[in-house]
């Protein structure tokens, strides 16, 4: 286990470009497993996350090259087996996008309970039902154990909710299923637009992606493909806060303006100096204020991914912000250490945090609870004065790469031990 040592109260400064989007890169990397042709991705996130779920490939059959690097080259000849490395699997949640490519290649598919953020809290309900409406059929066993003796069958899917990933179960399954199936109450975050894309180069006919219902043409037999992901605006939207935080001035390459909107209307709301120029977002110093009520929603609201970043941004903020995580609630528990730091929280019930400001932090040991909320904690760290430790450090790393060098190259005193 890891720990970041942060010495508080430096303003940074600086260019960071982001990578691939993670919410993409990993039902993509399983998309791969549809066919036996070579795919080609590149702008990958070099995170955690994504060996994990390149390591899972390794184990199914696959073969994978640049496993480390911004390209992968994914190619599986043949599925060798229908359960993948259940160790793998406990330390990823994305993993439960493994159950449609090998219910279309094997038959059947026995995946352990996924793991990640939150396993106890999230359920894969969603995802079951659109797997059932498929053809797919529980079986006696550990874990979730589906199969299909007659294959995936065309469907008219309703989603009890607009799911992220359980939209990209649907699509995976539905794709390699022969006739036309239509997902209803379907999510419209942009990593699910590009997995349809992706869908779409491999051979399937969709349509509707980014609205609620998506109409997906499956074929017998998929072939390669290419895509390269788009810039992550979850993680650009944190090097923002970073920048806020520590009044500095950050520019963010590799960011989409269409994806970024989300993101400057509510730092706008707290009066943070942001511009989007071409793919450069960019933050300015500035007084902040506290936004009145931030409401997380479903795309294009702002993502619950995001919460617990301004909810760190509204403690250095004139006045007082209720945040509003209708989703998630370990995020904003995770957060009440910052009351430790010296932060003027409320937390009303698990959903909702009144904060006020601006108060002066100071710094303490940290645990990160989840990716998010982690990162969160780090941009605490670095506005507050002395020394916090943030760990353990790799929670954070499953979804921000070279986090330690890229602080430091914006001028952040920082170490991991």
């Amino acid at each position: 286990m890891s720990t970041l040592v942060i010495h508080g109260g430096r303003q940074l400064n600086g260019r960071v470009n982001v990578e691939g989007n993670k919410n993409a890169a990993l039902p993509l990397m399983a998309a791969c497993l549809l066919t036996d042709e070579p795919c080609t991705l590149t702008n990958v996130p070099r995170i955690a996350d994504v060996e994990v779920m390149a390591r899972l490939l390794l184990d199914l059959g696959a073969n994978v090259e640049g496993i480390g690097s911004t390209t992968l080259r994914i190619q599986c000849r043949e599925v060798t087996k229908a359960e993948p490395d259940s160790t793998l699997v406990g330390r990823l949640r994305g993993s439960v996008l493994l159950l449609g490519p090998l219910l279309a290649r094997r038959g059947a598919a026995h995946v352990a309970p996924p793991g990640g953020d939150f396993p106890a809290r999230r359920t894969i309900r969603t995802h079951i039902d659109a797997l059932t409406a498929m053809g797919a059929r529980a079986i006696e066993g550990p874990g979730h154990r589906f199969e299909v003796p007659n294959g995936l069958k065309a469907a008219s899917i309703y989603l009890d909710e607009a799911s992220v990933t359980g939209t990209e179960t649907a699509l995976l399954a539905a794709a390699a299923a022969p006739g036309v199936s239509e997902i209803r109450h379907a999510a419209c975050e942009p990593h699910v637009v590009e997995l349809c894309e992706f869908l779409r180069s491999m051979g399937a006919g969709i349509s509707g992606e980014g609205s609620h219902t998506i109409r997906v043409e499956g074929v017998a037999r998929l072939r390669g493909a290419s895509k390269r992901l788009e810039g992550d605006y979850i993680e650009a939207g944190s090097w923002a806060v970073v920048g806020a935080i520590t009044g500095g001035e950050v520019e963010i390459g590799g960011t989409r303006p269409v994806d970024m909107e989300v993101v400057a209307s509510v730092l706008r709301k707290m009066q943070v100096d942001c511009e989007q120029q071409d793919d450069v977002f960019r933050v300015r110093p500035g007084k902040l204020v506290g936004a009145g009520r931030i409401t997380t929603g479903l795309w294009p609201g702002f993502p619950s991914d995001l919460v617990s970043l301004v909810t760190v941004l509204a403690t250095q903020a004139d006045g007082a912000t209720l945040v509003h995580d209708w989703l998630y609630e370990l995020r904003l528990f995770a957060l009440e250490q910052m009351s430790g730091m010296g932060a003027d929280l409320f937390l009303c019930d698990p959903h909702r945090i009144i904060v006020t400001g601006p108060r002066r932090l100071r710094g303490k040991p940290l645990d990160s609870r989840d990716i998010r909320s982690g990162m969160a904690l780090i941009a605490a760290a670095l506005a507050a004065d002395g020394e916090s430790r943030v760990e353990p450090l790799e929670t954070v790393e499953r979804g921000y790469s070279r986090l330690v060098e890229r602080l430091q190259e914006l001028g952040a005193r920082v170490s991991k031990i």
